[in-house]
């Protein structure tokens, strides 16, 4: 392993400026990237060339939205984590409920994932007014059910699993802290969680794994994103000219960045201008597989 990190810097590759962009993907159907802008409850699709993202359509949700994921079956949609619930976006701008409000009160949906079995994983945060540590981590069956796989989360963000799905990495940012669960392909449960890495120069966001099983971390106000190996070696650092980078995913070996606006004072915003925007960098590394919710045949 290095005896430094390597270090590669982003450039922006969208003009738009998102409040808090998050949650990027890429949907194997079609091979675009989706993302979305939290507080204004709006998903994106878009086509990336490598040089630039092409926006092609945007469709409001009806609630701040968190995470997104394609369903299993080409051209059924999209499920999405939001408000305290998941819902289902077609790709014809329809929005319907999945689930009522499985989070706690005072709380609302942040990041999530698929695991490699059909489900899909996401997460709360707090909010003012909150029971302190009252957010948590949800699962979305193919079936609809929902089950509540962890607890006692300040502000649940990154996830990802490793190449043999029997590994769950977690991001609960409040504690600023990456945790490993052994993860239970069958039941989709986790135990015997060990602490990756915490942080205390900033607060790590949203995450991606890699084809070789290592980690991008999105650090919110760290002007970065760094890669951890699995056993939290720090590998390479990404700078970012913004920051606040928000969500990474990977696309043909190339890292796709979202950020946020949100909360920079106008200082910040003027030796920052670029905030909100969507950054790429070429890493030379393939993505993990994609995961999508549900099992073709139940759409």
């Amino acid at each position: 392993m290095p005896s430094s990190p390597e270090t590669l810097l982003a450039r922006p590759v969208l003009a738009e400026h998102y409040e808090l962009g998050e949650g990027p993907r890429l949907d194997p159907h079609t091979g675009e990237l989706l993302w979305v802008d939290i507080r204004v409850g709006r998903l994106w699709r878009g086509r990336f060339d490598g040089d630039r993202i092409e926006v092609l359509a945007g469709y409001d949700v009806g609630a701040a939205t968190g995470a997104v994921a394609p369903l299993a079956a080409p051209g059924a949609g999209w499920v999405v984590a939001a408000g305290r619930g998941f819902r289902h976006v077609a790709t014809d701008g329809t929005v319907r409920a999945l689930t009522g409000d499985v989070a706690a009160p005072q709380t609302q949906m942040n990041d999530g994932s698929c695991d490699p079995y059909g489900r899909f994983l996401a997460g709360s945060q707090i909010l003012g007014g909150a029971e302190p540590w009252s957010g948590g981590l949800y699962r979305l069956e193919p079936d609809g059910s929902v089950a509540t796989v962890l607890t006692d989360i300040g502000c649940a963000n990154g996830l990802g699993f490793d190449p043999s799905g029997e590994t769950m990495y977690h991001v609960d940012s409040r504690r600023r802290r990456l945790t490993a669960y052994r993860y239970d392909p069958a039941s989709g449960e986790v135990d015997d969680p060990r602490t990756l890495v915490e942080y205390d120069d900033a607060t790590p966001d949203g995450l991606c794994v890699d084809a070789e099983g290592c980690l991008w971390v999105a650090m919110w106000d760290g002007w970065s994103v760094r890669r951890f190996a699995p056993d939290g070696t720090l590998l390479t650092q990404v700078r970012v000219p913004v920051p606040r980078p928000t969500a990474v995913c990977l696309v043909a070996g190339t890292l796709v960045v979202t950020s946020a606006w949100i909360g920079l004072d106008a200082a910040t915003r003027q030796a920052a201008p670029d905030s909100g925007r969507i950054f790429a960098v070429e890493v030379g590394v393939d993505a993990g597989p994609t995961y999508t919710w549900g099992r073709s045949e139940d759409h």
